[in-house]
């Protein structure tokens, strides 16, 4: 049997911390080890104080010889269900062996990124100072890096590795993202004695989501509905149904009009029954669009040359810790790692990308 490289090695023992949002404690023990064999100092913030998490962000610098400062990231934290991993290898391919994710979502990217600083220690390879930020809660509102730290360090660009493109696959540009939480209130009514006296909160909300737009609106626009709750007992009429949903767009005013559009639906079904509903419009992190003369595409575009990679820059639906370092002056881009089916039990991702990713990674760090 062929002997795993070391990247390979150092993932398949990640992946075996459980580390789901919110409880990644031991898995930042473990990072803070393998970064104290480096001799790399570290910090935590008090990311994890502010979103009930047990513990923080964990912040890494290393000095370097070069005249830029590049911000490093990936996620800590991994979906449900993400206890008691087992990986194994076939052809190539590394998929968990039970009924759980793989968490290559985001241990491919923590596991890059360690073994990317180990190569340029060991082998006295010259290279810009370096922040290394493992991030909490990404997985629940980009939690972490929306509360991260960023008194701690200053970056002139950065690259998260959190994506599912294959190595040299660059996203460049994302979604910003609109929670709309909603109340739909009714009136209560026993439904056998006098259920003309009552007002069905899930009637209302009924009406409400079937005048909604949703799924794909356009090109640059989503809009989904994650859940119902409210009830109970047959014989009591509704009074209370919440639901959660989600808006998300590549364009503001597109966002800002689905958003109105689904308020509208909710306004419109309960003003037939003269009643009001509670809308909460959460804004969890803004779009993000790198320009091509950026420092930071230069930087792996150069890179992706050096090391036989193939650069392909793409826009993506979906959030990463990359929109709130753009938020916080930091342009960034997320980089592919070749993870595929994440959230699912189905995941996998192959050895070759991981080991790919990483040597890119250490051309991107290179003075």
């Amino acid at each position: 049997m062929m002997e795993n490289s070391r990247v390979i090695e150092r993932f398949l023992e990640y992946v075996k911390i459980d580390s789901p949002t919110k409880e990644e404690k031991q898995f930042r023990q473990r990072l803070e080890q393998d970064l104290d064999k480096l001799g790399i100092s570290h910090e935590l913030d008090n990311a994890g104080d502010v979103i009930g998490c047990n513990t923080g962000n964990l912040i890494a610098k290393i000095q370097g010889t070069g005249d830029k400062t590049i911000l490093f990231s990936a996620h800590m934290d991994t979906v449900s269900p993400g206890r008691g991993i087992e990986p194994e290898i076939k052809d190539g391919v590394i998929t968990s062996k039970g009924q759980t994710i793989l968490a290559a979502d985001d241990k491919a990217g923590v596991s890059a990124i360690i073994e990317m600083l180990t190569v340029l220690k060991e082998e006295k390879i010259p290279h810009h100072n370096i922040v290394v930020a493992f991030t909490v809660s990404e997985e629940v509102g980009l939690s972490g890096s929306k509360n991260l730290d960023y008194s701690k360090f200053s970056a002139d660009y950065g690259i998260v590795v959190d994506s599912g493109g294959a190595p040299g696959n660059v996203v460049v540009q994302g979604p910003a993202q609109n929670k709309v939480n909603v109340t739909f209130v009714g009136k209560a009514a026993h439904a056998g004695v006098a259920p003309e006296k009552g007002v069905s909160a899930i009637k209302i909300a009924a009406e409400a989501i079937a005048n909604m737009k949703l799924g794909r609106i356009d090109e640059e626009t989503t809009a989904n509905i994650g859940s119902i709750n409210g009830g109970g007992a047959t014989n009591i009429v509704t009074d209370r149904v919440e639901i959660k949903a989600e808006v998300r767009s590549l364009n503001g005013e597109k966002l800002k009009a689905q958003t109105e559009h689904m308020i509208k639906c909710v306004t419109d079904a309960q003003e037939k029954y003269g009643l009001k509903a509670e809308i909460e419009v959460i804004s969890a992190y803004s779009a993000f669009k790198i320009d091509e003369d950026s420092e930071v595409i230069k930087a792996v575009k150069a890179a992706c040359e050096k090391t036989g990679l193939e650069f392909v820059a793409g826009k993506t639906g979906g959030g990463s810790d990359t929109n709130n370092y753009c938020l916080n002056n930091i342009p960034s881009v997320n980089l592919g790692i070749g993870m595929g089916n994440s959230h699912a039990i189905e995941e996998f991702i192959n050895i070759e990308d991981i080991e790919k990713c990483t040597k890119l990674l250490i051309e991107i760090a290179k003075a």
